[in-house]
């Protein structure tokens, strides 16, 4: 009797929840706009997904073309960036590479957001024995260094982009498990979490519904700030030459590409650098302000 009387008032409850959520959501965003540093990051990312995807239009040169007559040349009016040691336009490179850079990043945190919110929620909701082994699981990669992890991973699967995208991946999953199982914790201690329980939602509805919400929060955060972590990782594997091949215009290999000639033609390893700093920058300035936005703790 007490379920049936119950029963009817859960709908009125569940309005209620949703129009408090779309009412934080909009304090949120009003928030976000007003946090100066998140707003310049968010631009900063934007003009380089931007030009990413506008570069045919940006430069006329081929990022691939070889042109020995003009090898070497200093930036100037022509060449804004220089040229590299078989006369191919840096700026078109660095241009084009974001084609390649950026789709690695969010990949690979794709891959680590999608596999460690699931077995976080699993960990984190049923816990006893499962909870145990996936968490053993994710210790032992916690000891191995993020980079250190993925080398091992990319040796295994050979030198390629797919491959350092899975491995760059791999290598984050620990991370979003943790955060993710210790929001869940939290969340399914929740009095309407038990209401859904008594009135027989199944396992997969309540963790769909009522504790999914409570952890998008925190992964959209720890995702924005581990974009610049990923792609600095593949960065640092294609420099290894363990992912982008030549003559791909990617800016860990560009890096590759100048570091013999840093006295001399200092340009052809500094522009692609820059651009990793700058996308890098204002991934940690963006994430920095989610979680200042976010996080009721820092609210002021």
């Amino acid at each position: 009797m007490a379920v049936s009387q119950g029963a009817p008032a859960q709908p009125l409850l569940l309005r209620a929840e949703a129009g408090a959520s779309g009412d934080r959501r909009l304090q949120a965003l009003h928030r976000l706009l007003r946090h100066r540093g998140a707003v310049i990051g968010f631009v900063l990312l934007l003009v380089m997904i931007l030009a990413a995807l506008t570069a045919p239009l940006l430069t006329g040169y081929d990022p691939i073309k070889i042109n020995p007559p003009v090898r070497n040349q200093a930036p100037g009016g022509e060449h804004w960036f220089g040229t590299d040691q078989f006369g191919r336009d840096i700026f078109t490179r660095v241009v084009y590479g974001a084609r390649i850079s950026l789709p690695v990043g969010f990949i690979a945190v794709g891959i680590a957001a999608v596999v460690g919110l699931a077995l976080g929620l699993l960990a984190g909701y049923y816990g006893k024995l499962l909870d145990a082994a996936i968490m053993r699981v994710i210790d032992v990669m916690l000891a191995f260094p993020g980079i250190l992890l993925a080398l091992v991973v990319v040796a295994i699967l050979g030198p390629s982009l797919v491959n350092v995208m899975i491995a760059v991946g791999i290598s984050e999953i620990p991370r979003y498990t943790r955060l993710v199982r210790g929001s869940v914790l939290s969340a399914k201690e929740n009095l309407y979490v038990d209401a859904a329980r008594v009135t027989g939602v199944r396992d997969l509805a309540i963790l769909a519904r009522h504790i999914l919400p409570n952890v998008i929060g925190p992964i959209v955060v720890l995702a924005t700030l581990s974009l610049g972590t990923a792609i600095l990782a593949a960065a640092g594997l294609s420099f290894l030459g363990l992912g982008a091949q030549p003559p791909n215009p990617e800016w860990g290999a560009m890096l590759a590409d100048g570091r013999q000639s840093l006295g001399s033609q200092w340009w052809i390893s500094t522009m692609p650098g820059l651009a990793i700093a700058i996308t890098v920058l204002a991934v940690n300035m963006a994430g920095d302000g989610l979680r200042d936005v976010l996080d009721p703790r820092l609210r002021v």
